[in-house]
């Protein structure tokens, strides 16, 4: 992997953050404090992006490439859309990361230390703190309504698949 320092707060990755759709209702400030929390990894083919089991406070949103995600060796999807968020139920719900995602081809991410919080201003107003860490939650919850969604038609279909197996012909 190769990784960045953390980003700078200047308006040019500002804008290259907004043309993520899943930060595109982000203020200018509330973007500046991710990108204090944020460095860019890059991937090789293969390469471990979060292991399952592990509890590292990184979340991360695909720049370029594809990751393969896994669950005890089973393929559970593949995460190949700019902007798609990959890594936050460990931080919803502070157990071991569910899945094992890996690189496919060079993968370029933007990664962000939820646990790196204290890099805020010490001047930063707890109010604002509060207000940026409610919007990150509602871009959980906005992206994993989305992935539930996904996993409900999934459900059906093998649930049909079955039934219709099951029955005599």
């Amino acid at each position: 992997m190769i990784e960045s320092k953390y980003l700078k707060d200047n308006i040019e990755n500002i804008q290259k953050l907004m043309a993520i759709s899943a930060l595109r209702n982000f203020e200018t400030k509330s973007l500046g404090k991710l990108l204090k929390l944020s460095k860019i990894r890059e991937y090789e083919d293969g390469e471990a992006i979060i292991r399952e089991g592990d509890s590292d406070p990184w979340l991360y949103f695909l720049l370029s490439g594809k990751v393969r995600v896994t669950k005890q060796g089973l393929e559970i999807g593949v995460i190949d859309q700019k902007g798609d968020i990959f890594g936050e139920m460990r931080i919803i719900d502070s157990l071991g990361r569910s899945a094992t995602a890996k690189a496919v081809g060079k993968t370029v991410c933007l990664a962000v230390d939820t646990g790196a919080a204290g890099r805020f201003n010490t001047s930063t107003p707890q109010e604002e703190k509060l207000d940026f860490l409610l919007l990150l939650y509602r871009i959980f919850a906005e992206y994993m309504a989305v992935r539930l969604r996904a996993t409900n038609e999934e459900l059906i279909a093998a649930k049909r698949k079955i039934k219709q197996l099951s029955s005599p012909s």
